[in-house]
């Protein structure tokens, strides 16, 4: 008999490499016991985990990639028999390859429910989270309490972390805690209910704009309850107003029903500001495109799309009139909105600390945005970054032409997909353009690189450093083609 232990609930390696071993050695699914570290053990089971057999040297053994996947969902599933499931599996698989295609096959059945429950369960956690702040501004801290049914709460974090990149959050759950500092995201062990927050100043915020977009025409009660299960509600700050929403609803579909109908929104006329020309890059007849100053008071006024209605104000490009370097990103954050500078925020930390490394002065370059108001959607008191569009982009881009003109640096570098397609005119792949420096129509010398936001994103510290190297490596070679072309001239 063999007692395998592993380290965690969702230690698939673990799993693997045992499971690989023993049925490289042809051990019987009914002659192993799985357990977890930590658990207790069967009363009537033997407490020390006996060493893997070794794999004999001549022996070979292939699944179809369609069982790692599913196995990889179904060991996080709550059914503590899934691992013995999934080496039975496995070895069945030995003998019939085709094993998984027989869709009537008892353990083929039970594999596929484990793995569905388990992304309908993360798809739910994506749902139905909701976060209370703790402390205020700068201090201020967001905290969420979850319950799931599986072991899925490393397998969501991912989506919290890209949607909520700018604000430190806590998901505290019973099975595993994750949190997000803004740059790295950690686990810690369950915690009890009682450790999460209560109500926030928030909360009645949201449940007006929950009222206020609840639409009693399109209700459908059955369809409602079977996407928001009632057992989440009592986490969700609108689910107090579930209840007399559904009830008014009739009510209130026949007074909409009975209302006159309504003028369309007639937009109103935009005033026009007296528009500046557009200058042609390099163009030194143009007397104010060479003058920075002058072209940060006319942005300041810029109207030509819609982003400078909710933005603070225009973030303009900020460095020497001369500079052999301009760094273009994608367009401000919130730091930088409310600062009234680009790259103030952690993304700017992020590319001060690169520029250093690079052997660059940052005081020596030219920083500027392909789009200067800061667009976003609010969620709360928190604002999400939102990638700007074609249009956007298009509209901004006799700014950078001008700043282009201005400076006349001898080499730009595009830092992200917005930056590149403002710097080339066209969407622009980053990573089949990276790591040479391209001469563009117009005499312009570019080089493409990854927007340090992006660094910030990576959840996994390994994937992060590599690509922080990458992104080092790039901002050198901008230092080494400038001091070539200085060189030259």
């Amino acid at each position: 008999m063999h007692s395998i232990t592993l380290d965690g609930e969702t230690d698939f390696d673990g799993w693997r490499t045992a499971a690989r071993a023993l049925a490289m050695n042809d051990v019987r699914p009914v002659d192993i016991t799985w357990r977890v570290a930590g658990n207790a053990p069967d009363l009537f089971e033997e407490l020390p985990s006996q060493p893997l057999p070794e794999i004999p040297p001549d022996a070979t053994f292939n699944v179809p990639a369609k069982f790692v996947t599913l196995a990889q969902d179904a060991i996080l599933h709550s059914d503590p028999n899934r691992f013995a499931l999934l080496y039975r599996l496995l070895w069945r698989l030995k003998s019939n390859h085709e094993l998984l295609d027989i869709a009537t096959d008892p353990d083929v059945i039970q594999l596929n429910a484990m793995a569905k429950a388990v992304r309908r369960d993360e798809h739910k956690m994506h749902a139905f989270v909701r976060f209370r702040e703790i402390g205020r501004e700068r201090e201020s801290h967001y905290v969420a309490w979850f319950e799931p049914e599986h072991h899925i709460v490393a397998l969501a974090a991912p989506f919290f972390v890209r949607r909520f990149a700018d604000m430190p959050w806590s998901i505290l759950t019973p099975d595993l805690c994750a949190h997000w500092d803004g740059h790295e995201i950690t686990f810690t062990p369950g915690v009890a209910k009682s450790e999460a927050p209560s109500e926030d100043r928030l909360e009645e915020l949201w449940r007006r704009y929950y009222a206020s977009i609840f639409n009693p025409a399109r209700l459908k009660v059955k369809a409602m309850q079977k996407e928001m299960p009632k057992k989440y509600w009592q986490n969700l700050p609108e689910a107090s107003l579930i209840k007399p929403l559904i009830a008014e609803a009739g009510q209130r579909t026949g007074d909409m029903i009975a209302e006159a109908g309504t003028e369309p929104h007639k937009p109103q006329k935009r005033l026009e500001t007296a528009m500046r020309r557009k200058a042609k890059a390099h163009d030194k007849h143009h007397d104010d495109a060479t003058d920075l100053d002058t072209l940060r008071e006319e942005a300041a006024a810029c109207r030509d799309c819609p982003l400078w209605k909710d933005a603070t104000q225009t973030v303009f490009g900020e460095g020497p009139g001369h500079a052999e370097i301009m760094l273009v990103g994608e367009q401000p954050g919130d730091k930088e909105d409310l600062a009234g500078k680009p790259f103030v925020g952690p993304a700017g930390q992020m590319l001060d600390r690169a520029l250093e490394e690079a052997g660059i002065d940052r005081r020596k370059v030219y920083v500027t945005n392909a789009v200067k108001h800061f667009k976003f959607v609010p969620r709360g008191k928190i604002r999400l970054h939102q990638k700007p569009n074609t249009p956007e982009i298009k509209a901004c881009r006799q700014w950078y032409e001008r700043e282009l003109a201005a400076v006349r640096p001898a080499l730009v570098v595009a830092l992200g997909a917005t930056a590149a397609q403002s710097v080339f005119g066209k969407i622009t792949p980053i990573n089949k353009n990276r790591g040479h420096v391209v001469d563009l129509d117009d005499g312009t010398r570019a080089l493409v690189t990854v927007h340090p936001s992006y660094l910030l994103r990576l959840p996994d510290p390994d994937a992060r450093a590599q690509e922080y190297k990458r992104f080092v490596a790039d901002l050198k070679l901008a230092a080494g083609a400038t001091r070539k072309a200085a060189r030259v001239a």
